[in-house]
């Protein structure tokens, strides 16, 4: 099993989160004005939708790589629809357009990147998700 921790925090002197993984950081919040938020950074779906298109991209890298093809331009665009109240993610659609730089069919590595996105297959099976509260100091 392949386990992914992230962690966040609050950022001083603003309502926003800092989160991060390894090296790597981003910044959450809400719109400027709403709820107390500074448009610092991304919202959930924001995230959401970046989660999805990129690990869509990064699994065809993955593919074109195992199979020996190497890619030129890759551009996706994540749709992400949401509803309700509470607001939750009700349709996602990615658009994808690839590039061989041998100029070959890329639509091999477009369906297989599919098959395999972690991110994408998480969402169709409906990844089980939970709150742990976790003790104060």
């Amino acid at each position: 099993m392949v386990q992914s921790i992230v962690e966040l925090r609050n950022m001083p002197g603003t309502e926003a989160a800092i989160g991060w993984a390894g090296g790597h950081t981003v910044v959450v919040d809400r719109p400027d004005g709403k709820a107390g938020g500074m448009g610092l950074g991304f919202n959930g779906g924001q995230l959401l939708a970046l989660a999805i298109g990129g690990c869509y991209c990064n699994d065809l890298r993955y593919v074109a790589h195992d199979v020996g093809v190497a890619i030129g331009e890759i551009e996706v665009t994540v749709k992400l629809e949401l509803d309700g109240a509470p607001l939750i993610a009700t349709n996602a659609v990615l658009s994808v357009r690839c590039a061989t730089l041998d100029g070959s069919d890329a639509q091999m590595l477009i369906d297989r990147a599919w098959a395999v996105c972690t991110v994408a297959n998480s969402m169709r099976r409906g990844v089980p998700t939970k709150l742990e509260v976790a003790a104060g100091p």
